[in-house]
């Protein structure tokens, strides 16, 4: 870590996700490895204690529903249209 702060170097890179985050991490930008790409984490003072794992998710969540879902999302995008025609 001292080196870190010393050095020039933004962005620490690491696949250990297992890492805690102790208070002399806050302030430091570390890249975390989630099985596909490095996921930018600054950790704060909320974040110690826990794991540099828990803020680099490792799967994408698309989306719940099916036909419904998707009637709903078409509604509120052809509302959204109608108030930024409405405002211009």
């Amino acid at each position: 870590m001292e080196k870190v702060r010393k050095g020039s170097s933004p962005v620490i890179k690491t696949w250990s996700r297992r890492s805690t985050i102790v208070p002399e991490m806050i302030g430091l930008a570390f890249a975390v490895h989630n099985g596909k790409e490095f996921i930018t984490v600054k950790p704060n003072e909320e974040m110690v204690g826990h794991k540099l794992g828990e803020f680099s998710p490792t799967t994408k969540f698309h989306r719940h529903g099916g036909k419904m879902q998707k009637d709903l999302e078409a509604k509120q995008a052809t509302a959204g249209a109608a108030a930024s025609a409405a405002k211009k």
